[in-house]
C-alpha cells in the first residue's frame, strides 16, 4: 500500500465519523440530494414497501416508472401517485422473462427518459425445507431475487455512465447475510444479490466511475406484508413497511452504501464471522431465528405475485 492509498484509507474513515456525528446532531437529510424530476424505475412498486417507496420518492418530486407482473396493484400504485399531483407510469414486466425486461427497458427509455436511480425491490418466497421445495420454485427464486438484477442493471446502467449520474439500489434482506429455516432458497438468492452488489461496487470503482455512480444495498429483517404472512419472531419485532420504507428512501437519498433494518442486528452478524458455528446455531436458536417459519402461509395468490 503506498503512502496516497494510506492517506484516501484514513480520509474515508474520518470522513464516515464525521458523517455519522452530523447525522445524530442534525438529522440524516443534511445530507440528501436533490432528486426532483429523476426517472426512478422501482421493480415490485405494485405493492408492499414498493409501493411505499414509490410514493414517498413521487412526494419529493422524482418521476416514478414502477415494474410488477401485478398489473392491477401496478396501476394502483400509478394512480395513487397521480392523485397526489405526481408523475408515474406502470409496465407490466414478467421479471423471469429476459427478453421482456430488455423490451419494457427499451419502451422506457423512449416513452419516460433515461432511469437515474434503479431499485431492484421485486423478491419472491417459496418457504419450504429445501427437499419440499420443486425445481422450478428454486429457478423462479434466483430469476426474481437476483439474476432480474442482471438483466435490469445491463439494461439501464449504460446510460448512467453516458450522462455520469446514477444510483443502483438492491433490497436484498438479512437472509443474505446469514441462513435460516426453510428459507434455503430464499437466502441464497439474497446472498448472491448481496454479493453482486458487493461486486458492482468494486467494479464500479475500479473503473473510476464511483463517484457519480452510487450503489446501496438494503438489508431489512422480516416486513409485516402478505410476502411473509404467517411468519413469528419471539424477540425481534417484525417490520413495519412504511418503517422500512422511510429508512430506505433516507438511504437513498444520503447515498448510504449499506442499510441494515434494524440498525443493531449488525452486531449479530459481526458475531456471525466469530462465534464457532454450533455457538452461532444455538444463539439463533435463542433469538428465535431458527423457529421464524415454522407458522409460514405466505400469499395465498399465485407465487409470482409475492413482492415486497
Amino acid at each position: 500500500m503506498g503512502l496516497m492509498d494510506a492517506w484516501k484509507v484514513v480520509f474515508y474513515t474520518v470522513l464516515a465519523v464525521f458523517k455519522f456525528v452530523v447525522t445524530l446532531v442534525a438529522g440524516d437529510s443534511i445530507f440528501f440530494k436533490e432528486i426532483k424530476g429523476d426517472i426512478v424505475l422501482v421493480t415490485g412498486g405494485g405493492s408492499g414497501i414498493g409501493r411505499l417507496m414509490c410514493l414517498k420518492l413521487a412526494q419529493r418530486g422524482a418521476i416514478i416508472v414502477t415494474w410488477d407482473v401485478n398489473a392491477k396493484g401496478n396501476q394502483e400504485t400509478v394512480s395513487m401517485i397521480q392523485k397526489e399531483g405526481g408523475k408515474a407510469t406502470a409496465y407490466t414486466v414478467d421479471l423471469t422473462n429476459k427478453e421482456q425486461v430488455y423490451e419494457a427497458a427499451d419502451k422506457v427509455r423512449q416513452e419516460v427518459g433515461t432511469v437515474s436511480i434503479l431499485i431492484n425491490n421485486a423478491g419472491i418466497v417459496s418457504g419450504s425445507s429445501i427437499l419440499d421445495t420443486s425445481d422450478s420454485k428454486i429457478i423462479q427464486t434466483f430469476d426474481v431475487n437476483v439474476l432480474a438484477h442482471f438483466w435490469t442493471i445491463k439494461a439501464f446502467l449504460p446510460a448512467m455512465l453516458e450522462t455520469r449520474r446514477g444510483h443502483i439500489v438492491t433490497i436484498a434482506s438479512i437472509a443474505g447475510q446469514c441462513g435460516a429455516n426453510k428459507l434455503v432458497d430464499y437466502c441464497s438468492s439474497k446472498f448472491a444479490a448481496v454479493g453482486l452488489n458487493d461486486s458492482l461496487t468494486v467494479e464500479l470503482f475500479r473503473q473510476g466511475h464511483s463517484d457519480y455512480i452510487k450503489t446501496t444495498v438494503v438489508c431489512p429483517y422480516v416486513i409485516s406484508t402478505g410476502m411473509f404472512a404467517g411468519v413469528q419472531s419471539s424477540l425481534l419485532p417484525i417490520l413495519e413497511p412504511k418503517d422500512v420504507a422511510e429508512r430506505v428512501v433516507t438511504g437513498i437519498l444520503s447515498d448510504q452504501d449499506m442499510i441494515i433494518i434494524p440498525g443493531w442486528t449488525a452486531l449479530t452478524l459481526a458475531l456471525k464471522s466469530m462465534l464457532p458455528v454450533k455457538a452461532m446455531l444455538w444463539m439463533s436458536q435463542a433469538f428465535g431465528f431458527n423457529t421464524a417459519m415454522d407458522q409460514f402461509t405466505g400469499r395465498l395468490a399465485d407465487t409470482n405475485s409475492k413482492t415486497k
